[in-house]
């Protein structure tokens, strides 16, 4: 992947997990048991993952509580409420979903964290500037837990899908930014190889699993900044 060209991007191949129909499907499922009994549904890679990624944040001497903070695909919104919970203030959830987004506004209000922002919005248009208010702003740290991965499965022509969404992270960015991408389908040379505009600023550590001989990590989960 030594270019951002389609021609040079790897494939997976499609899957259902690439489809806004199958998070639509998702996620009325989720509203329902929500209202019905109050559960939150699933957090994307657990609850595990998404906690080595906050307690990063909270550690990160760069990131200060009343900064910026997007989360791309916000799901169920609970990466956004569980920052809010840790006093940080300026929070922005995004979805293509809008079942999600209703998700996870109706989560942020029974935990008391009506101030955190969900808004349904497009991550890999090619319109410039993207018409998503919330996508039209700079940002000190963004987040990916799993939607890069998802995007790559698109059956709609996933290489447009990736370009498109490596333009939107670069637009919400400055040079003292922070991405935060965390993935189970893509290794460390990957996605730095993709990101190829961006420098690696730290790499959040998981657990190693083995298998055939060869010790690996179950996720790779890189901080990227803007090269100057």
């Amino acid at each position: 992947m030594a270019s951002n060209d389609s021609d040079n991007l790897p494939d997976f191949g499609s899957s259902e997990l690439g489809t806004k129909e199958y998070w639509d499907s998702a996620y009325e499922k989720e509203v329902d048991n929500f209202e019905d009994i109050g559960d939150v549904g699933e957090v994307w890679f657990g609850e595990e993952t998404m906690d080595k990624i906050i307690s990063w944040i909270e550690k990160c001497p760069e990131v200060k509580a009343n900064d910026p903070i997007i989360d791309l695909g916000s799901g169920n919104g609970m990466m956004c409420i569980e920052l809010s919970k840790r006093g940080f203030s300026q929070l922005v959830g995004v979805d293509y979903s809008e079942l999600a987004v209703m998700l996870s506004r109706s989560v942020a209000k029974a935990e008391g964290c009506e101030e955190v922002v969900f808004e349904t919005g497009d991550l890999i248009t090619s319109e410039r500037p993207n018409q998503c208010t919330c996508l039209t702003r700079k940002y000190k740290v963004v987040l990916d837990k799993g939607t890069y991965d998802a995007i790559s499965l698109s059956p709609h022509d996933s290489q447009s899908a990736q370009l498109g969404y490596l333009a939107t992270v670069k637009d919400l960015m400055d040079s003292d930014s922070l991405f935060s991408i965390t993935s189970c389908n893509w290794t460390k040379d990957q996605l730095t190889d993709f990101f190829k505009d961006f420098k690696l600023h730290d790499e959040i550590k998981f657990k190693t699993i083995q298998f055939g001989g060869k010790t690996g990590s179950t996720y790779t989960s890189l901080v990227l900044k803007l090269s100057t």
